[in-house]
Order: structure tokens, then sequence, then C-alpha cells
């Protein structure tokens, strides 16, 4: 199952990242991940939210530039090895990973990884084949 992430660009200044935050508040929008990379000159802050459309309305009227991108989300064991299985699970259909961020579950022998892919339904297959179980948010 892929969810829908936002991304959001932000001006990479003192306080610009609490003033979105505040904004979520505000509206009472639940973040259930969240990611944010940085470059001199902005950041791109990456957020899995409960409700994907109102977020993106309110953040647009606040005057925010975002996307919105397919992402999928998994359980990886805690334990060594992992992440390297679900990432040669995935290098065997070559299917190619952009990027990827974990965020807290309740289960501390898992680790939740988000992944930005470049087929998200080739990923999914493999995944799935490999026992590899997707996360419900």
């Amino acid at each position: 199952m892929s969810f829908r992430q936002i991304s959001v660009f932000l001006e990479n200044r003192p306080g610009a990242l609490l003033e979105m935050t505040e904004t979520l508040y505000t509206n009472s929008i639940d973040m259930r991940a969240f990611s944010l990379a940085e470059t001199s000159d902005f950041g791109i802050a990456r957020i899995i939210v409960d409700d994907v459309e109102k977020t993106a309305a309110i953040l647009r009227e606040a005057g925010y530039i975002l996307s919105i991108t397919p992402v999928i989300a998994v359980e990886v064991p805690n334990e060594p090895g992992g992440l390297r299985r679900t990432l040669r699970t995935l290098s065997e259909v070559n299917v190619n990973v952009e990027y990827m961020y974990a965020f807290v579950g309740s289960n501390p022998a898992v680790a939740m990884m988000v992944f930005r892919v470049a087929d998200i339904e080739k990923a999914v297959t493999a995944l799935e084949s490999a026992g590899i179980k997707e996360v419900t948010l």
C-alpha cells in the first residue's frame, strides 16, 4: 500500500520550520511521519499526515510551495541486517531507492521505514513476495 507524502519547501532560516508546524498545529493536523533535508538556501520537510488534501490546502493557503508524492512504508526488523534484506529485495528487482527515512512505531522490535522509489507497484510486489510487511498508517 502506498501513501501520499507532502514535501514542503522551506526557507533555510531560523523559525521557518516552527512557522510551518504552527500552521499544522493551529489546524489540528496530525503528523504521522516527518523528515527534514536541507541545503544552504532551503529545506524540504517531508510529512505524512492524517489528511493529505486538507493539509495541502491549508499549507498552500498559508503560502507554502509543496508537492505530493507517493511513498511506501514497511516494517524493517530492528536487528543487524534488517534494512539490508529490504534493500536487497528492491535491488533484485531493479527498483531504485530515491530516498528513505524512518519513524517511530509502537513495536520496538521493528523500525518503520518510508521509501520513495522509482516504481512503487514493482516494489510492493517484490516486498510482499519476500514477506516484508507494509505499514498501515
